[in-house]
């Protein structure tokens, strides 16, 4: 790397401050910036035995707990010697969801909810017979999917007090901790990050836990002596055991019950702050130094330095603007590369924030609860084939290239029962992708109605068509209706209008979702218009109607030594073209046993009928013929629990492939703990296929590895290989949060292509170092 090079990422990282031992924010009480691990509290002996607790349940077991109004702030440290703890009673008695429904908690568990004029506190004194070697707690970094699967305390808040959205923050015996959100009970959104802390402790036979979040980091209804939706959530991983303050159904058992704002319990008497201005200012500045060699002329260890700013301010305590100018996401890690072998578009899941936040008011006929079976309807395990009005890297990423966002505006909250959400993104041009210059616009409108359904409507836009002259604009109307704890009714309407791309130009779906423990049923229809063109979103084919069912039966036997559900499921698909030809039909039989363990063992066997009216390269040289195929295969598969120190699925699929025959053999979704700081997450995905045509095979390597200094302090670096493109790629990077919403990045990025002989070739290479600041009014 040259000194030029380095000079400009240390000019760059001199823009950090100097760090004290604790994080500062303003409005919120200095607290210790990390959780902790070696430097844990031991507190002596177990504490004193306490009155009962100040709660009351009624008859179905629903909860009502008190708020505790504190008259100076908590110190948060995890030790809980405060004389709050022992002037108020806790409250706690939780109840298992698995595996003994209804019955107790194993273990005690002692909780307090307090606030002050500017927080609210969650202590939490958490039992455990077992000695702390015992406890599952292998993962440190903050918003991990595997700190899901560790021994941890989490509550939910329903600020609102609408049954329907709330915001989820939980924490593990070794200080690692994460948050949430999620709107209308739909897919949880954990990239909302607010401002929040906790600290834990040890003491002799158990652990605890102090939680401080800042009222600024919620949204909420200002007003005194308020009653908010409040759930409490504990797992103990070693007995597969999920326990809640108030019960959720079984089928819920798991992280996910914490999900049904629905069933939550209540929490009164708290004194909420009337609604403020709140303005949140974050500045970056980077340095970058790039290699791209697909660009004409090619770039060579190319310098820039830029800065930027992300605004965002409370319009009310509901209802928040967000800006952001010359937004840039070096930081972000590249995505996990996949191999196709069907002839529809892959799907990539967003990863960039300003994207994420409040994404789940953009969701359009996914509204509501869904049910949790095994496997999913598609052919070759395709995702749904439901289209999205919205896909948001339509915006700033182009045929693999990234394409400058200028500036962008965004909205989202609440204004009595209408939930809104309005963005608009000014995107540059980019030469090598031929992208030119592009606004983006998108509504969105939803009104909640009954005890726990919706109606809404959304609008797309965008200035400039990628198919004709001129633009591309969607808008359509959808309703969720949830009834009883495991029934949902839905579906939507959707028109699209593109210049020569008139007629058959809509989309629409009914659906029917019964997801009880024992017994579940499903049903779809859905019909995509052959110019139905959202070029916002993301549409995996056209021109077709669906219609799908599926059954499913789950008893939890008592008499199988280990076994802890059953599941017996069938689906069937089918597909028409607008021809009326039946272009797929799918039908599969799984059935899954789940351990007391939570391990998994599975069967799936597939039956499928493909027509294609023309042919399609199923790999590079590689063509299927048009025509009628009909062929099966058999999947089978053991999922080792995720609270393992060696998780992962290993599976293999057996059986025909088109006019062929196919063979897989992977190990995926894996983590291998190696230390609580450390772990490795290696994927192996090996398919072998024999056609007339001719034979291939495809390998596709991919290992994270990560390294977390602290909760707020951590390392990763993905490594992969992919046989089908001949790429090999490495994304090494850095994360800091020195203060409190304050961050220090260093990413390291490569592409190369092993095409050639020697040492794979290199096609772009980046070192980015990146520094935020975060300020609040």
């Amino acid at each position: 790397m040259s000194a030029s090079v380095v000079r400009l990422c240390l000019t760059v990282a001199l823009l950090v401050p100097s760090v004290s031992a604790t994080a500062q924010v303003p409005q919120v009480p200095e607290v210790p910036l990390e959780g902790t691990s070696d430097v844990t509290p031991v507190l002596d002996g177990p504490p004193a035995p306490v009155p009962p607790a100040t709660i009351n349940r009624d008859e179905e077991g629903d909860a009502t707990v008190r708020a505790i109004r504190l008259l100076a702030p908590l110190v948060v440290d995890g030790r809980l010697d405060e004389d709050v703890y022992t002037s108020n009673p806790p409250f706690g008695d939780l109840i298992q969801v698995v595996p003994d429904t209804g019955k107790p908690a194993s273990e005690r568990t002692d909780v307090w909810l307090m606030f002050d004029d500017r927080n609210v506190y969650v202590g939490a004194r958490v039992f455990d017979s077992a000695p702390p070697e015992r406890w599952v707690a292998n993962e440190y970094r903050r918003d991990s999917g595997p700190l899901r699967q560790n021994d941890h305390v989490g509550v939910g808040f329903d600020t609102f007090y609408d049954r329907r959205s709330g915001f989820m923050f939980y924490a593990s015996p070794l200080g690692a901790f994460s948050d949430y959100s999620i709107i209308d009970e739909g897919q949880p959104n954990g990239d909302w990050n607010p401002v929040w802390n906790v600290r834990t402790g040890r003491f002799d036979g158990g652990w605890t836990m102090e939680m401080i979040i800042p009222f600024k980091s919620l949204r909420f209804k200002g007003g005194r002596n308020q009653t908010w939706g409040f759930q409490v959530r504990r797992s103990i991983r070693r007995r597969n055991e999920w326990a809640f303050l108030t019960p959720v159904p079984a089928s819920m058992a798991g992280p996910n019950g914490l999900n049904r704002v629905s069933l939550y319990g209540s929490l009164t008497g708290i004194d909420v702050p009337e609604a403020r201005r709140n303005l949140e200012i974050k500045p970056y500045a980077f340095g970058r130094s790039a290699t791209d060699r697909l660009r004409t002329p090619p770039l060579s260890n190319d310098l820039d330095a830029q800065v930027g700013l992300d605004v965002k301010y409370g319009i009310t305590n509901n209802l928040v603007a967000d800006f952001t100018y010359n937004t840039d996401f070096a930081q972000v890690e590249v995505d996990e590369q996949q191999v196709n072998l069907t002839r529809f578009s892959l799907f990539f899941p967003e990863k960039r924030d300003f994207f994420l936040e409040g994404r789940g008011i953009f969701d359009f006929g996914r509204g509501g609860a869904s049910g949790i079976g095994i496997g999913g309807g598609g052919s070759f395990n395709a995702p749904s084939p439901t289209p999205f009005l919205f896909y948001s890297r339509r915006i700033g990423l182009n045929r693999g290239r990234v394409v400058p966002i200028e500036a962008g505006a965004r909205m989202t909250g609440k204004v009595g029962k209408f939930g809104v959400g309005l963005l608009n993104i000014q995107a540059d041009d980019e030469a090598l992708s031929a992208t030119p210059s592009t606004n983006f616009s998108v509504v969105r409108v939803k009104r909640d109605i009954l005890k726990k359904s919706t109606i809404g409507a959304m609008y797309t836009g965008r200035n400039r068509s990628n198919v004709a002259d001129g633009g591309n604009a969607v808008f359509g109307v959808d309703a969720a209706f949830g009834f009883y704890e495991n029934l949902t009714v839905g579906g939507y309407w959707a028109r699209s209008k593109t210049a020569g791309l008139e007629g058959d130009d809509d989309s629409y779906q009914g659906r029917f979702d019964y997801f009880a423990d024992r017994y579940g049923a499903k049903v779809e229809y859905l019909k995509v218009g052959d110019n139905f063109n959202p070029e916002l979103g993301f549409l995996q084919r056209d021109d077709f109607t669906r219609s799908f069912a599926s059954l499913r039966f789950s008893p939890r036997p008592k008499n199988l030594k280990g076994v802890r559900k059953l599941t017996y499921q069938g689906d069937v698909e089918y597909f028409e073209n607008g021809a009326g030809i039946p272009e797929t039909r799918v039908q599969v039989g799984r059935v899954a046993v789940e351990l007391e363990n939570s391990d998994v063992f599975q069967v799936e066997a597939t039956r499928d009928y493909e027509f294609l009216a023309r042919p399609f390269a199923v790999v590079s040289g590689v063509n299927i013929p048009a025509g009628s195929y009909l062929f099966s295969d058999v999947l089978v598969s053991y999922a080792l629990g995720a609270q393992r120190k060696v998780a992962g699925t290993l599976s293999t699929q057996i059986g025909d492939f088109w006019n062929g025959t196919l063979r897989t053999l992977s190990y995926t979704a894996a983590r291998v703990s190696l230390m609580k700081q450390f772990s490795v997450e290696p994927t192996v995905q090996y398919t072998k296929v024999d056609l007339p045509q001719g034979g291939f095979t495809t390998t596709l390597l991919r290992t994270r590895a990560d390294y977390a200094f602290s909760p707020r302090m951590f390392m990763s670096a993905l490594v992969q290989y992919n046989s089908t493109d001949r790429n090999f790629s490495t994304n090494v990077r850095y994360r800091w949060e020195y203060k409190l919403g304050s961050e220090l990045f260093v990413v390291y990025t490569d592409e190369r292509d092993t095409r050639g002989r020697g040492y794979p070739t290199l096609k772009n290479r980046a070192f980015v170092v990146k520094v935020t600041r975060f300020f609040r009014v």
